[in-house]
């Protein structure tokens, strides 16, 4: 069984045909959606600039957005903490077995 699905998607007022899993299809249409509603405020907002411009700043906003996200997620120095937190202890627990011994 095929799980692929065709749509349209509107994103600035321009239709893209999509090949996409089923189970994507609400996230994608969410994206656009998201999308067309911040090119609307910039719209809104910014009358003498053009689509293109509310785009750019559309995805310099989400992609500024996902870095911080990805930054908050970055497991890497709480890790590298709990190695070294880990390597003191059984450097203590080390010590104390050879004075015991």
């Amino acid at each position: 069984m095929d799980d692929k699905l065709s749509i349209r998607v509107n994103v600035a007022d321009r239709f893209y045909p999509l090949r996409i899993d089923r189970k994507d299809e609400e996230r994608i249409r969410l994206a656009a959606k998201l999308i067309n509603d911040k090119v609307l405020q910039y719209k809104q907002r910014y009358s003498d600039k053009d689509v293109q411009d509310f785009l750019a700043m559309a995805s310099l906003q989400y992609v500024i957005k996902l870095l911080e996200l990805e930054n908050r997620h970055d497991v890497d120095p709480m890790i590298e903490a709990v190695r070294d937190l880990n390597d003191q202890l059984e450097s203590i627990l080390s010590d104390k077995t050879d004075q015991v011994f």
